[in-house]
């Protein structure tokens, strides 16, 4: 049998959420190894364009006992400053993770525990933390295949800057967070954007004289668990909210770039050769996330209104654009169309996990990221607990409850054996 080194807990995955389980395990001094199949941070090193920058207030950044300690709080961090606050936060304990090691199969061991195989050696473990997140696979539909091959199609982790799309117009498909910004940065370098709208809903910016998170923050909004969500499978499944930290952050209003010379489009429904087919429902898709909007203001009026806060008044919402018609067909040829750059998500991979934690459909069934399966863990998914599970918000909080759940398994198993 080939050697296998052992250890009681093996993360996989470097990112936030591994690091900030090790350093809760390092704390119990428990031992562990991360694996990491990449360098760690890689995700904000590398798979980002270049003015990335976080959608959510630099305050919200709070690993564990290392919260956000700079001069702007209420900014949002590029990309480089993200990683530079990760490798800090990792200085403070010096992880044992290990790099360019990717994780091959784990399975059950008979007598208890798992066996992890990787790239650089296998281990033996009590227990193992699934720390990778869900932005494995990009998504580009099958159809996708049937666009002339003259159009360039690229996806938004291959995106970087505006120059690496050839010269003519971009059609961004997707209207979450990425896609409306990857809009906005080839529109602002001038260049001419065709934008395909799904159904993501949008968010203020500022509101009443605060940043929208602020408030929803002080609703409790973000302190709502997942057992405790009025619709669980929706609030699981929904695309996030719409707005960007650019420039010091700005709500968008898709409306506003179509006024400005964006040309917008329903859902994208199928290509072939140099067509490519919508959906009607740029109106509905565009009405939706106004709603989205004006749910937002309106639950912070009555937080306003309850607590008698003086706040300024805002005025009265518009919409500054309305389609004249559903354009369900354009010919890229005639519009000048010459690249593609999805922007419509990613599917996780667990092929690599062979133990019985997902569902029928393939995704990890858990409760607060406690699997049935005796020492099988998630962290750093969306919704493991709260809205701030798979963020930076709340994952301080999760990472200690597994580790506390992780460490009351170890001495359990330590009393049983003694």
């Amino acid at each position: 049998m080939n050697h296998r080194e052992y250890k009681s807990i093996v993360v996989v995955g470097g990112g936030q959420a591994g690091l900030s389980v090790s350093y809760y395990l390092t704390q119990e001094n428990i031992d562990h190894v991360i694996l990491e199949r990449r360098k760690k941070f890689h995700s904000w090193r590398v798979n980002r364009w270049d003015t990335f920058c976080l959608v959510t207030p630099n305050w919200q950044c709070r690993l564990p006992d290392f919260p956000y300690a700079g001069n702007d709080p209420d900014g949002f961090m590029v990309k480089d400053e993200i990683a530079n606050y990760l490798d800090a936060f990792a200085q403070t304990f010096n992880p044992p993770i290990v790099e360019d090691c990717e994780v091959t199969r784990i399975t059950k061991r008979p007598e208890g525990g798992y066996l992890v195989d990787t790239s650089m050696g296998n281990y033996s473990t009590d227990q193992v933390v699934i720390a990778t997140g869900g932005y494995d696979n990009p998504i580009v539909p099958p159809y996708a295949a049937d666009l002339d091959p003259s159009i360039m199609q690229m996806h938004s982790v291959d995106y970087r800057r505006p120059s690496q799309m050839p010269e003519g117009a971009t059609l961004v498909v997707g209207t979450g967070q990425s896609g409306v910004q990857l809009m906005e940065d080839l529109h602002l370098a001038g260049r001419d954007v065709h934008l395909a709208v799904g159904p993501a809903p949008r968010s203020p910016r500022m509101y009443r004289g605060r940043d929208a998170t602020d408030w929803m923050y002080d609703l409790g909004h973000y302190d709502i668990t997942i057992d405790k969500h009025p619709n669980p499978e929706h609030a699981v499944s929904k695309t996030n909210h719409y707005m960007t930290g650019r420039d010091g952050g700005h709500e968008i209003d898709l409306r506003k770039f179509a006024r400005d010379g964006v040309s917008l489009y329903g859902s994208v429904s199928g290509m072939d050769d140099k067509s490519i087919q919508f959906l009607p429902d740029l109106e509905k898709n565009l009405d939706d996330a106004d709603e989205s909007y004006l749910g937002i203001c309106t639950a912070i009026d009555g937080y306003i209104e309850r607590n008698n806060i003086d706040a300024p008044v805002e005025p009265e919402f518009e919409k500054v654009w309305r389609p004249e018609q559903e354009i369900t067909h354009i010919d890229c040829e005639a519009l000048g169309i010459t690249s593609i750059l999805w922007a419509i998500g990613f599917r996780p991979n667990y092929g690599w996990i062979d133990v019985d934690v997902f569902d029928d459909l393939g995704r990890p069934v858990y409760r607060r990221g406690v699997c049935e399966e005796d020492g099988f863990y998630f962290i750093g998914l969306g919704w493991l607990n709260t809205w701030g599970s798979g963020r930076f918000l709340g994952i301080n909080e999760d990472s200690r409850y597994l580790v506390d759940v992780i460490s009351a398994r170890q001495k359990s198993k330590m009393c049983e054996a003694s």
